[in-house]
């Protein structure tokens, strides 16, 4: 029994240490996430070559919400897999010194970038649809800003909503939501 109960939370430990691993910069990192130059109009493109929907992730150094997200969200299986199959996830550091180029060309660091769009939560989700004018920055091109923490059920109903295009439609999120939520 002894051996039981340890075995179980090494698992649990060892699932919490795989699901928040640290960068350099201090930020969560996943292997869903991109790498890529943060140039929006390049990221908008690979995403739409690999038939994923562009997703913007804005965190911080020290933030809780980030790891509640990444340690509890973020981990889930079903979240996890719609992440790593149907989205094309670019993340920025709220205070970070990367030079990201906006859809509308302006190139500004990470931090600056953030005042621009008037950003004050972390964790912030932008989702983009699969075409953005170039004189629209990200919040005026964003067809869902989400900020803040949320559980996984509302996570993954938003992301499924998203790429499902459920904005163009008639049901609101909130309809959506409550209407899964019941079954």
């Amino acid at each position: 029994m002894y051996r039981a109960v340890l075995l179980f939370f090494a698992c649990i430990f060892g699932l919490q240490v795989q699901a928040s691993q640290m960068g350099d910069d201090g930020l969560h990192k996943a292997p869903w996430m991109r790498e890529t130059f943060k140039d929006l109009r390049e990221d908008l493109e690979d995403a739409n070559l690999e038939g994923k929907r562009l997703l913007l992730l804005i965190e911080q150094r020290g933030c809780v919400y980030c790891r509640k997200m990444h340690e509890q969200v973020f981990a889930d299986p079903e979240v996890k897999a719609l992440l790593e199959d149907k989205y094309f996830v670019v993340q920025l550091n709220m205070f970070g010194d990367v030079e990201v180029t906006d859809f509308d060309g302006t190139a500004l660091p990470e931090k600056e970038m953030a005042k621009r769009w008037r950003l004050l939560f972390t964790p912030t989700m932008l989702f983009f649809p699969e075409f953005v004018s170039d004189t629209r920055s990200a919040p005026q091109a964003a067809v869902v800003t989400m900020p803040g923490a949320f559980s996984k059920f509302t996570t993954l109903d938003l992301l499924t909503w998203v790429f499902e295009k459920g904005y163009e439609g008639d049901e609101n999120f909130q309809k959506y939501h409550a209407r899964r939520f019941k079954k």
